[in-house]
């Protein structure tokens, strides 16, 4: 059985001790700490851009598991790599020319991941697969913490998990916690996404063991 990991969403964090939370959530038992990177285009909010992901980079060793929700990728790929990412997700929605920016993530020496909004058939990332780490589904809209998960959008997993066949992980992303872990790993999902539910939690610890736990009932 594939072992499931746990990427903490800094969206959720107190930014006032960002660099005391990323810590935590490490010591805490983290796989990865999850950055989410929204314009106020593709996605209606605005959060954190290549210096939170450099601090991040300074204050843990976890790999840095950097999702853009922006447009135009492509022209910030290389930045987000310099600062630290080790992962970098991009919205098939927003890439016409989607394997060159998954060759771009590549050469600058990140692992590519491409992700599906809850609109989004999994049949659009069929073609890419050949070339990516791992496919993001989102389980809420994007653009948001705090959203209700929605269940429909993750049985995409279900499909997504026929076509990438058991070597690429499968992350979900929104509403997950230790009610909702155990659903999207029925469906597939070996990768969790959650914000709330750790950094909203005053027992960082308490709170990925639950999650934890939670996969592990399925």
């Amino acid at each position: 059985m594939t072992t499931v990991r746990i990427a903490p969403s800094i969206l959720a964090a107190d930014f006032a001790r960002l660099g005391d939370q990323i810590r935590d959530a490490g010591d805490a038992g983290a796989d990865y700490i999850h950055i989410d990177v929204m314009d106020g285009r593709f996605v209606p909010n605005i959060t954190m851009g290549p210096m939170v992901v450099e601090t991040a980079r300074r204050v843990t060793q976890l790999p840095l598991d950097v999702h853009l929700m922006i447009v135009e990728p492509e022209k910030h790929v290389e930045t987000f790599a310099r600062a630290g990412a080790d992962i970098i997700s991009v919205h098939v929605e927003t890439c016409p020319h989607l394997h060159r920016v998954v060759q771009q993530i590549r050469d600058a020496e990140a692992r590519p991941s491409v992700v599906l909004n809850p609109h989004t058939p999994a049949v659009m990332i069929e073609e890419i697969l050949p070339f990516v780490d791992m496919v993001l589904v989102m389980t809420v809209r994007p653009g948001f913490g705090g959203q209700e998960f929605m269940d429909a959008a993750a049985r995409k997993v279900i499909e997504v998990r026929r076509i990438v066949g058991p070597d690429i992980r499968i992350e979900v992303d929104g509403g997950i916690d230790p009610q909702t872990t155990p659903i999207v790993v029925s469906y597939g999902a070996d990768t969790l996404v959650a914000g709330s539910a750790i950094f909203g939690q005053s027992d960082r610890l308490g709170a990925i063991q639950a999650i934890r736990d939670a996969s592990k009932k399925v």
